[in-house]
């Protein structure tokens, strides 16, 4: 795996991470993933997915602009693919919101997602007071949740509001830049700092849990994978931050 470029877009590497990616720890879970596009879900396109592997401490960026559909059915020397991967119920993996990533993978790759721990919903479940509403990824890690230091703190959000000038349309940007290639480095530190801070939201999160929410989470996790992949689902809008409880 040491061997591997942080920058995956070669068949040859896909195969080798598929195969590094095998026989990992599953508690706490040794996978933690994200994904960026063009109107990331159904109408749009996918462009970068982002692995961080917590027991190598490393952050994988495929290349799916590039790569296309080869990205996630190229078979390493053990016969297994990233498809393979993301359909095992054996191998946990986690998202912060599985939705429109399931939306998309569906979609474009027809990946039935399986094996996902949604960290987003985790949060709601060991929240104290209303959870009438999720929160997002930077509420959370604005309110401290990952523990970061201060020197990460402000690592963080440097590189957040550098990324969101390149492809918020508000901040006068465009999504495009994620479909750049060579990958604009500030690109590549966004990405990379997405998924980097998850394995500690995890952890927070995790540790309190009580065995209801818990079957609870599992339950809307699972629900929430039906609903992407339904005909009627619409990933955008203010439903999308109404909690399921």
């Amino acid at each position: 795996m040491s061997n591997l470029p942080d920058l995956i877009d070669t068949q040859a590497n896909v195969g080798a991470l598929a195969d590094s990616l095998l026989d990992l720890p599953t508690q706490p879970p040794s996978l933690y993933i994200d994904i960026e596009g063009v109107n990331l879900s159904r109408h749009g396109s996918v462009s970068i997915l982002q692995i961080y592997v917590q027991p190598a401490d490393r952050t994988y960026l495929v290349d799916i602009y590039t790569l296309k559909g080869a990205a996630f059915t190229t078979q390493g020397t053990r016969g297994q693919s990233l498809k393979n991967i993301f359909e095992s119920d054996a191998i946990p993996k986690a998202f912060f919101d599985i939705r429109n990533d399931s939306d998309a993978l569906y979609s474009h790759f027809s990946i039935n997602v399986a094996g996902i721990v949604d960290i987003q919903l985790m949060e709601l479940a060991t929240r104290t007071g209303s959870k009438k509403c999720i929160n997002g990824l930077a509420r959370c890690m604005e309110r401290g949740d990952a523990s970061m230091s201060y020197p990460e703190k402000r690592q963080w959000a440097e590189n957040k509001e550098a990324g969101r000038k390149l492809f918020a349309p508000e901040r006068g940007g465009s999504y495009e830049v994620f479909n750049v290639r060579p990958m604009p480095e500030t690109i590549k530190q966004y990405c990379m700092q997405d998924v980097k801070f998850l394995p500690r939201l995890w952890q927070r999160y995790n540790s309190r849990l009580t065995p209801v929410w818990r079957e609870k989470v599992e339950v809307e996790t699972r629900a929430r994978i039906r609903l992407s992949q339904s005909a009627t689902f619409n990933g955008k809008g203010r439903h999308m931050a109404l909690g399921p409880w």
